[in-house]
């Protein structure tokens, strides 16, 4: 290949490249905001069969995600109030808010009656309709019992409208009537051990995944927190919500790609420095990786949209890996002193670098299969990553080295000889079986120790404070927690909401017995239409007398005006779903209804409290219609699956990579190419098994990982050996430099503030590391190789 050809080429891969960073930058910065994904629900796999329960699971996750949710707490009464009529007013002035709510619009508790009044005679409580419904019942008995309540705080219907208290009962049961924050001066207040807790809530004009709007909105809190805590002594705020978690998570990738990326970099320039003794072929490498990065991160928002947090820390560390092309590329033409040509340099690592490519994209295209959004985001950034810097290698690099270098430090050769001769020499012979046993000792205790943990909340850990907070949140203010539910479907709205009674109907016999707080759900709120004609039957037993109710009444010392408008009240109307969602009175519990289609209608349910999987379970069990979602729990147990697959993935993996080494190599030498990635998967489990490790899926992915860069350390040792038979351990040196520029870059995962790149990154770095040992084992005449250039240098 002529000198003008190569640089005609490389011309050509420059236009290209200019082209690729100009698609990137519009990907990256000319669609609005930073198309980075923090949503964890975004990360996580579909894992309900039920179409339906999957868009229920995105409905609740979002129906309150772009809201915070403040609790202001003081001893002193007056001073929370204040406090927090305050922070509401500090918090409005910012326009990162669409809407601030502290102090409640002036009402009267009585119009949260209108929704009801006109329906009173169709609506009964559990109790009332026990009792209508035995012999015999005794209204002068029930109208005394109202008549001698105590005072009624919150909603209060008047005497005159429900004398014998039915509605009243019936309103007692509802949500607002059971939540611990009651109305007290304009605000939400609760009252906790002589602590006055005052809610404040905040609507972000924005995605609590927006940059912007966490910065503005996570700032703006800052400064009335600190204004609060100023002007009021003693006070101290709670908060939740989607941005809070979303801004920790951000900052935690943001943590790690500075130090996966300057790290790994200072190290790998440091190591490349010292090996090839110039900045030239450091250049080069980390302009090969850069072109590599800057196409992944192209090919990744071509595809998905966006960047999830994974694949930004996860694409930090790939520069270890996609260094690996370059490097083998500069140690051939410092191998090849004066001698060197480009297009024969070229033609000498074509082959390695193909295998070793294709071995490594065959990993990370298996690692594309498992259903799961960030780690099929993660397969095509390295597939693109990886493919572009092999081909900077072909097309670039060979027009920018086309003078000879100065060789690879003596020094490294020479220890990389020893240490390859000191490798390769327990391999063979009856040394070599015995190194056998002895491994197989070593790693067997490990392999019984290993265990496994699907747990979906190893993904991505949540900050202690923010959790801790919102459970005092959630246990003060009797919010629920909207991970698990029950869906609801029928034919129509009546079966939807008779189908939900029953359900609640198990719920509240489980909350008598002290197992679960409460539940949310739509029947408890409007009735079905049968249980509201059965209830007005019932009722419909005193009304078919009216005189005598009448005559209760006038001995009770009711007026008749009073008793006459009560009566014309009957039948009164039934109350309807369609025309409750329209009040004001639904805007809270809209979410629950999921509406109607051509295949039905469908509800919500949410339990409250601390219920266990098996007991939730439990209640839904053969009722029709009914589904527990467990977004979490399904979540965990797919991972779980897939995990048990990932065996047989690597298995499958192995097989496929035998036939191509068994075409390059011969049958005889392909198991020995690749026994060391094997074996290194061996010993990793080993080592996960002695550190008490659970292995999750992130662990098999990794292994995955470590047999294809462990088969490309084996084919470089193989393909290059043959070229430096006049410098022995040059090419060992060469794959012991991939393996600790990979371990400087995969290493540093195991330190990462997310659990599931720790697992990742620990797991590559124990498999790299055995790896790159075991290599000079695969080659049979290593040993004599080396042996006989020690002879000749004696």
């Amino acid at each position: 290949m002529t000198p003008r050809t190569l640089k005609l080429r490389a011309g050509l891969f420059a236009v290209a490249a200019v082209l690729v960073a100009a698609l990137a930058a519009y990907l990256l910065f000319g669609r609005g905001p930073l198309p980075i994904q923090t949503d964890l629900l975004a990360m996580l796999p579909a894992t309900e069969q039920n179409p339906l329960a999957e868009a229920a699971v995105e409905r609740l996750a979002h129906a309150n995600g772009d809201r915070m949710v403040l609790l202001v707490a003081n001893d002193d009464d007056a001073r929370a109030k204040d406090a927090a009529r305050a922070l509401g007013k500090a918090l409005a002035a910012h326009k990162v808010f669409a809407s601030v709510t502290a102090e409640l619009p002036p009402f009267d508790l009585q119009q949260l009656l209108a929704p009801y009044l006109a329906h009173r005679n169709w609506l009964l409580a559990d109790a009332d309709r026990d009792a209508l419904a035995q012999p015999g019942y005794a209204a002068a008995g029930a109208l005394a019992q109202r008549l001698n309540e105590p005072f009624i705080t919150g909603v209060g219907v008047p005497l005159a409208d429900d004398p014998f208290g039915w509605l009243q009962h019936w309103l007692a049961q509802q949500p607002w009537s059971r939540s611990p924050l009651l109305p007290e001066d304009d605000l939400l207040v609760a009252h906790r051990d002589d602590t006055t807790w005052v809610l404040v809530t905040a609507a972000l004009d924005g995605s609590s995944y927006d940059d912007d709007v966490q910065r503005r909105a996570l700032g703006a809190l800052h400064v009335g927190e600190a204004q609060i805590a100023r002007d009021y002594p003693g006070t101290r705020v709670l908060h939740t919500g989607a941005v809070f978690y979303a801004a920790a998570a951000r900052a935690g990738a943001e943590r790690d790609v500075h130090m996966v990326g300057w790290i790994s970099s200072i190290g790998i320039a440091l190591l490349l420095l010292g090996v090839f003794r110039s900045p030239g072929p450091l250049l080069l490498a980390f302009l090969s990786t850069a072109l590599g990065v800057l196409a992944a991160t192209t090919l990744t928002l071509l595809v998905f949209g966006k960047i999830y947090l994974l694949t930004l820390v996860f694409g930090a560390a790939l520069l270890g890996e996609a260094v690996d092309y370059s490097i083998q590329y500069l140690s051939a033409r410092a191998n090849a002193g004066a001698h060197w040509q480009a297009g024969a340099g070229l033609r000498q690592v074509r082959p390695a670098l193909l295998l070793a490519l294709a071995t490594s994209l065959l990993g990370y295209a298996l690692l594309g299969l498992v259903p799961f959004p960030a780690l099929r985001q993660m397969a095509v950034f390295a597939i693109g990553g990886m493919s572009a810097a092999c081909l900077s290698v072909f097309w670039l690099l060979p027009a920018l080295l086309q003078r000879p270098s100065k060789p690879m430090t003596l020094a490294l050769v020479r220890g990389a000889r020893a240490l390859q001769h000191m490798l390769a020499k327990p391999a063979h012979g009856w040394r070599g079986t015995l190194a056998a046993l002895l491994l197989l000792l070593v790693a067997l205790p490990g392999w019984l120790h290993l265990r496994h943990d699907d747990d979906v909340h190893r993904l991505i850990a949540q900050p202690a404070t923010l959790t801790t907070q919102e459970a005092q949140i959630r246990e003060i203010t009797g919010l629920g927690n909207n991970s698990q539910f029950y869906l609801v479907q029928g034919k129509d709205g009546e079966q939807t909401l008779q189908r939900e009674e029953a359900l609640e109907t198990r719920l509240q016999a489980l909350v008598d017995d002290g197992k679960l707080e409460g539940w949310l759900g739509l029947a408890g709120m409007v009735p079905s239409p049968a249980r509201q004609a059965h209830d007005h039957a019932l009722l419909a037993r005193l009304f078919d007398d009216p005189a005598r109710l009448r005559q209760t009444l006038v001995d009770a010392g009711f007026r008749a005006t009073a008793i006459d408008a009560w009566l014309a009240a009957w039948p009164g109307t039934p109350l309807q779903l369609d025309a409750w969602l329209k009040t004001p009175l639904s805007t809270p519990f809209r979410q629950l209804w999921m509406g109607c289609d051509a295949q039905g209608c469908a509800s919500l349910v949410l339990p409250q409290g601390d219920g266990s999987d098996a007991l939730l379970a439990h209640a839904a069990d053969g009722l029709p219609g009914v589904q527990l979602v467990d977004k979490p729990a399904s979540v965990s147990s797919l991972f779980g699956r897939y995990r048990n697959y990932a065996s047989v993935w690597l298995l499958a993996a192995v097989l496929l990579i035998v036939p191509v080494f068994g075409w390059r190599y011969g049958w005889r030498r392909a198991p020995r190419v690749l026994a060391p990635p094997v074996l290194g998967i061996a010993l990793t489990l080993a080592a996960l098994g002695y550190l008490g490790q659970p292995l999750t899926l992130f662990h098999w992915m990794a292994l995955m990982l470590v047999l294809g860069v462990g088969a490309n350390y084996a084919v470089f040792l193989h393909e290059g050996e043959p070229h430096t038979a006049d410098r022995p351990g040059a090419m060992y040196a060469s794959v012991l430099l991939s393996a600790l520029t990979a371990l400087l870059s995969f290493g540093l995962l195991s330190l990462s503030s997310l659990p599931a790149l720790r697992d990742f990154g620990l797991t590559l770095l124990l498999g790299i590391g055995f790896t790159a040992l075991l290599v000079p084992a695969s080659r049979p005449d290593s040993e004599a190789a080396l042996a006989d250039a020690d002879g000749t240098a004696g």
